[in-house]
């Protein structure tokens, strides 16, 4: 079997996979394709049209040319591979076979009156013209690392095919995605299972299919274990997330249930998932090892607290049966996923806006530095920020010093972000923790500094003392305004390199 065929069928109807239109489906409907159940042969069954078949079957073409059946998604993903079942199909099957797929968007109803329009431009070829064998399970590996919500199935020139099986990774349409407590785990949000110790009676994708499951074969179920150990199954989550709770449902299982189950989890970046043995990777415990009922729907709230989890592995000591698994919690927001300089270069421009008009207040020195991403390592940012901040007009550095509250003062005269706040309140802890006495003077000399240059005084406050501080705005109330506003853009320029490297570390 083909690795890709442990993954969720796309097309399937429980997803909500529908068959949309066919040229032709003459001796049996073209809604076969997608039934859930495997195709069947009934001997002598016949229809006013002709012996009866479970499966999609056009009339004899006298003409040049091919049939074609389009298909909407269930769930829009990426595809890997496709089984195109031709069961019972001896003599009437296509000879050949091609497959086109497009992406409508997340709304894409609107669109697929055009797409049985010929030549529409949205159809992208997946699989050329390729044989298929009657009677048969014809598996196709397929290559497109592009996300699909629809498909054209073309047979030539004629013929029946039982069931078309759509094998891939859901991928959901990026502004669907709430922030409220889903389910992380679930195929809908692009859940996986990667691995497992035993498959034997049911597959444990099951497990994070929705609803609850309709027998014991809609689940995961391992064979009786006759030796030490336990069986367990490792899922990665659609959207890596924090876990709030948990629910593991034994339905239908009743003198084959486990006698407990467990649950770990682990974080692992995107670029190094590939390359991480996650049977041996570092697991924290999520949920102690539990005792289950039969038959019965398990919540479990009491968790420990591992932060954002990417991966989970679930245990049941020591076999049996499990319906679902449910994995509740909050997702980790884009911005949250990309670390380092990263983040700094890959998020949208607006997001990216928002993070750096927290190291510096200037509108223009944020859009210069936009304008250079992406930047090759972190020292490349800091001397392309020291450039531009060095290049701006006063008026620019004015607008960024106003955009800092005054030392011993939590609030600046522009809006600040929460997290300019906390990196502010930070900076200025030995400040602010003074006596009332002492803040009484520095608030004196605040306001003496602003009188005499417009502007509050701005010093790199970390790591300095309330009277260094106070000792320094003494000092350079002395000075003119043009010396002392670069003065102070020197300590701006400080305090943007001290962000930046707390924007890089956060």
């Amino acid at each position: 079997m083909n690795q890709y065929t442990h993954l969720v069928d796309l097309a399937s109807e429980r997803l909500g996979g529908r068959v949309l239109a066919a040229n032709d489906d003459f001796f049996a409907p073209k809604e076969n394709l997608l039934k859930p159940a495997k195709p069947i042969f009934i001997e002598g069954k016949y229809t006013n049209r002709g012996k009866w078949m479970d499966g999609w079957e056009t009339r004899r073409r006298r003409t040049p040319g091919y049939d074609w059946c389009m298909i909407r998604l269930g769930l829009p993903g990426v595809i890997h591979g496709v089984v195109v079942d031709t069961s019972f199909f001896t003599g009437n099957f296509p000879s050949h076979f091609s497959l086109e797929a497009c992406d409508l968007g997340n709304r894409p109803y609107g669109g697929e009156k055009t797409l049985s329009k010929s030549g529409n431009p949205n159809w992208i070829e997946i699989m050329p013209k390729t044989p298929l064998a009657g009677d048969s399970q014809n598996e196709f590996g397929v290559k497109s690392p592009s996300r699909f919500t629809h498909l054209r199935l073309k047979i030539y020139p004629d013929g029946g095919v039982a069931r078309l099986r759509v094998h891939g990774e859901v991928v959901p349409e990026s502004k669907s995605i709430k922030h409220a407590e889903i389910d992380l785990a679930a195929v809908e949000s692009g859940g996986r299972v990667l691995a497992s110790s035993d498959r034997f009676y049911s597959e444990p994708l099951n497990l994070l299919m929705p609803g609850r499951g309709k027998d014991m074969s809609d689940s995961w179920e391992t064979r009786r274990r006759r030796g030490p150990g336990h069986d367990w199954v490792i899922a990665k989550l659609g959207l890596p997330g924090n876990i709030q709770r948990i629910e593991v449902d034994t339905a239908h299982f009743k003198g084959n249930f486990p006698e407990s189950c467990s649950l770990e989890a682990i974080y692992v970046a995107k670029k190094d998932d590939d390359h991480v043995s996650l049977e041996s990777a570092g697991w924290k415990e999520v949920l102690p090892r539990m005792l289950l009922r039969a038959n019965q729907r398990h919540f479990f709230r009491k968790l420990q607290e591992v932060g954002a989890v990417s991966h989970v592995r679930f245990n049941i000591y020591p076999d049996g049966g499990v319906s679902r698994l449910r994995i509740f919690g909050h997702p980790e927001r884009p911005e949250d996923q990309l670390k380092g300089l990263e983040r700094v270069n890959r998020l949208p421009a607006d997001q990216t806006r928002k993070m750096l008009l927290d190291c510096c207040g200037s509108i223009a020195w944020t859009n210069q530095m936009i304008s250079r991403r992406p930047f090759a390592e972190d020292s490349d940012l800091f001397e392309n920020a020291e450039r531009i901040w060095a290049q701006l007009d006063s008026k620019e550095w004015l607008r960024a010093i106003r955009h800092h509250p005054a030392i011993g003062s939590k609030r600046g005269n522009s809006k600040q972000s929460g997290t300019a706040r906390k990196w502010s309140a930070g900076e200025q802890s030995v400040a602010q923790n003074s006596s009332s006495e002492t803040l009484a003077v520095l608030d004196a000399a605040n306001q003496a500094y602003k009188a005499t240059f417009g502007y509050v005084f701005l010093i790199c406050a970390t790591g300095k003392s309330t009277d260094e501080i106070l000792h320094s705005l003494r000092e350079r109330l002395a000075n003119d305004p043009k010396t002392e506003l670069r003065v102070a853009a020197e300590e701006m320029r400080k305090i943007i390199r001290l962000r930046l490297e707390k924007l890089l570390n956060s």
